[in-house]
């Protein structure tokens, strides 16, 4: 479990994190979201220990990272992807963590195949990896100590669709064994995908936290949705007399309201609807909400 505990770093006047509390679960993906920028980064490197804070405290399993004995195998760390000797194979990359972590020879093997690096891949020096082969092999890197707890800053950059899908599956399966995963990114709708709670960050504080179900509730007012019917005008003034804003989209109608109320007014009205469904208030759309009086554009992590 990981425990954030009213952390904040200032450097100088400026707050990167900004008395942030959190917890991260055994068996839960957690997803850390935020536009570049939003202090996602610092935190974790505060977790880590390779920045300190100025305020507040992070606990991994109750203790401070640094206090963890042998902590790479509790504790999968993936910050940043190109961080290695890039003259160094990925072999020896990943041979180099288990020899420090007392691990036998047969693991990186292991951990080759898991992330789907070739042994002619595996001989390639680092400088000659695409993004893509170093974020693969920097998850081999985390995963290599078998841990309980995983914190990972953006692991989907690089990735095609394909890989992104990898992950996910990935990351799910280590988290319904136990594991407990702290995954950042600035892509909402993929983390939306995985993540079992998500906390919303920006300018560096916490913006919302909690499940998607929980977070999308309160924005339900904003819905909207997407139909077609038999009759599209007579939907629409329908609608229109209903009180509810409507614009043609393609060969329907879009209106913004949840689709209970455009089927409930379709069937007092006696209009036939060909199709309905959701437009989606998605988590994009509430994080750009809840932070559009906070972003900070052009400002770095």
């Amino acid at each position: 479990m990981i425990t954030v505990d009213h952390l904040t770093k200032a450097y100088g006047p400026f707050r990167a994190v900004d008395d942030v509390s959190f917890v991260c679960h055994h068996g839960r993906v957690t997803g850390f979201l935020g536009p570049n920028g939003a202090g996602k980064t610092t935190t974790m490197r505060v977790m880590v220990g390779l920045t300190p804070a100025t305020s507040g405290r992070v606990t991994i399993g109750g203790l401070d990272y640094s206090a963890i004995p042998n902590a790479g195998r509790h504790v999968g760390v993936l910050l940043d992807a190109s961080a290695q000797h890039g003259g160094r194979t990925g072999r020896e990359i990943l041979s180099l963590g288990a020899l420090t972590m007392g691990l036998p020879s047969s693991r990186v093997d292991e951990m080759l195949a898991l992330v789907g690096l070739t042994d002619a891949e595996a001989r390639r020096r680092l400088r000659n990896y695409s993004l893509g082969m170093k974020q693969r092999l920097g998850i081999a890197h985390a995963l290599l100590g078998d841990p309980e707890v995983l914190i990972l800053d953006e692991p989907a950059n690089g990735l095609d669709p394909a890989g992104i899908r990898w992950m996910r599956g990935l990351l799910k399966g280590y988290a319904d064994r136990g594991g407990t995963v702290l995954l950042s990114s600035h892509l909402l709708n993929e983390v939306e995908l995985i993540a079992d709670e998500m906390i919303l960050i920006g300018h560096g504080r916490i913006v919302a936290q909690g499940d998607k179900k929980t977070l999308l509730q309160g924005a339900r007012g904003s819905a909207t949705s997407l139909v077609t019917s038999l009759d599209n005008a007579a939907l629409g003034a329908e609608l229109h007399r209903r009180g509810h804003l409507v614009e043609p989209m393609g060969e329907g109608l879009k209106v913004h309201v949840p689709t209970d109320e455009v089927g409930r007014a379709a069937l007092e009205a006696g209009i036939v609807l060909t199709d309905l469904r959701s437009g989606g208030v998605g988590l994009e759309d509430l994080f750009l909400e809840l932070t559009s009086a906070t972003a900070r554009e052009g400002v770095h992590q």
